[in-house]
């Protein structure tokens, strides 16, 4: 991974963002229920409080004392002992079906669906987030296997601020969040 996120908004949290695939992963699992910044600061906290992010050292914790150091103050997420269960989970399902290694979820996958069947799979993702992050790796990571865009969905479109997929700086955050308060008027009709 070479490119430089910007999902934290933190230098310290981006860069780690940006070298560890883990990390990010990890990120936009606890995407959810609180301001972006927060979930993707999330995993550089998890790293100073652990002494660093290895999923198969995770995965080896016992998941309730895990979940405590999620709690711990200030918490890693709005509903810590849950995401800390979904990312104890995640840690599990990378050290057994990915060898420890995140990065060949999306390095292994033969093309955008295979990419998207992967995501889905992982513990606490669902359909949406998988094509998010499938969007947010094409278009920001340089990863594009054949029909990423596709599987993708309207996340994949060029020129678009739809989802942490095209935050890039505090400009282009800033018009994610008004196009998700216009989903949201709208969706209230």
């Amino acid at each position: 991974m070479n490119a430089a996120l910007h999902l934290a908004q933190d230098d310290a949290a981006d860069a780690l963002l940006s070298s560890d695939p883990f990390a990010l992963v990890v990120g936009m699992l606890l995407d959810q229920q609180v301001p972006m910044e927060k979930a993707f600061v999330g995993p550089a906290v998890l790293r100073e409080r652990l002494g660093g992010l290895d999923p198969a050292a995770i995965a080896a914790m016992d998941p309730d004392e895990f979940a405590e150091i999620c709690a711990t103050p200030p918490a890693v997420h709005r509903y810590p002992t849950s995401m800390g269960t979904r990312v104890h989970a995640l840690a599990v399902h990378v050290r057994d079906q990915f060898g420890g290694d995140a990065s060949r979820i999306w390095r292994d996958a033969s093309d955008g669906d295979d990419l998207r069947s992967r995501l889905q799979a992982l513990p606490g993702f669902g359909p949406q987030k998988a094509q998010i992050l499938v969007a947010l790796l094409g278009k920001q990571l340089g990863v594009r296997p054949d029909g990423w865009r596709a599987a993708a969905g309207g996340y994949g479109e060029a020129d678009t601020f739809r989802s942490v997929a095209d935050v890039v700086d505090a400009g282009s955050l800033v018009k994610v969040r008004a196009y998700k308060q216009e989903q949201k008027r709208q969706a209230r009709g």
